[in-house]
């Protein structure tokens, strides 16, 4: 991928993350916003955590998973959210740590910044922290963090070996990786993984899970797992590209309905797990 590709990316992405920022019923990555109910996003929180939080950090849900439950936090621990959004994981991860705990969102769109901070001072956590900055060069020193979170957001990374070797050097000696993320089954056509509209959409970027598995280690980390934990079929793939207008203004030399076939069964969402060396 040249330098001009990830330039692309990064703008298309931070554009679309503005804008649902801006609005939370615009359409985003991994689903719609306005309430979680897309293909991608729904039914990912249970009630009673939801009920906690500012209606606005609920809205703005846009991942795949819920990693503060598959990170088991605990009381005193320091945790940082790559790709924060509006905030849900690292308010929800503010109160699991508690007050002797700390937890740190980095996002480097500043309306999805913005909402976070709103949300913040409307839950009232003290213990929390949102940065402006990108997840391949994280504005946190060496061995600060017990865990690094993330939900769907290392997919749309254009150099998720950077991403990894961060998420490393942050961590704590012992400190865990725990993210939910899309992955791949199989590896995507070329013409498929150029398509910046599904780059965005969480699919053109995610990596297949072998590759996934070979980067976490090769980033420092053991007892790396991936569990899928969904498979997008025919209708799931259908939907998605409904909420998402995908397809729309494809390439000539991408068929659309061969795009769908491509994708189906190919897409999942997965918990990405990972431990740094004591």
């Amino acid at each position: 991928m040249t330098t001009g590709d990830s330039e692309q990316i990064y703008a298309a992405v931070r554009d679309r993350y503005a804008s649902a920022a801006r609005a939370t019923t615009s359409i985003a990555c991994c689903g719609q916003a306005g309430t979680p109910t897309g293909v991608v996003s729904r039914a990912l929180y249970e009630k009673d955590e939801t009920d906690a939080l500012p209606s606005d950090a609920v809205a703005a849900s846009l991942g795949c998973g819920n990693p503060t439950m598959l990170a088991d936090l605990q009381p005193g621990e320091v945790v940082l959210d790559l790709g924060s959004g509006g905030g849900i994981d690292v308010l929800l991860s503010a109160r699991r740590v508690g007050p002797t705990g700390m937890a740190y969102g980095l996002d480097m769109t500043p309306e999805m910044l913005d909402l976070a901070r709103k949300n913040q001072a409307e839950a009232g956590l003290t213990n929390v922290e949102f940065l402006q900055g990108t997840i391949e060069d994280i504005p946190l020193g060496d061995g600060t963090v017990d865990v690094v979170i993330s939900n769907c957001v290392v997919n749309l990374s254009p150099d998720k070996d950077a991403v990894l070797r961060e998420a490393f050097r942050v961590l704590k000696p012992g400190g865990r990786l725990a993210i939910a993320d899309i992955a791949l089954r199989r590896t995507l056509s070329e013409p498929t993984r150029e398509l910046v509209g599904l780059w965005t959409a969480c699919a053109a970027g995610a990596l297949v899970v072998e590759e996934y598995e070979a980067k976490l280690r090769s980033a420092g980390f053991e007892s790396v797992s991936i569990e899928p934990t969904r498979m997008f079929e025919d209708d799931d793939i259908v939907g998605l590209a409904a909420e998402l207008s995908v397809g729309e203004d494809l390439p000539e030399n991408i068929d659309r309905e061969a795009l769908m076939t491509e994708l189906s069964g190919s897409v999942m969402s997965a918990f990405v797990r990972g431990q740094k060396p004591q």
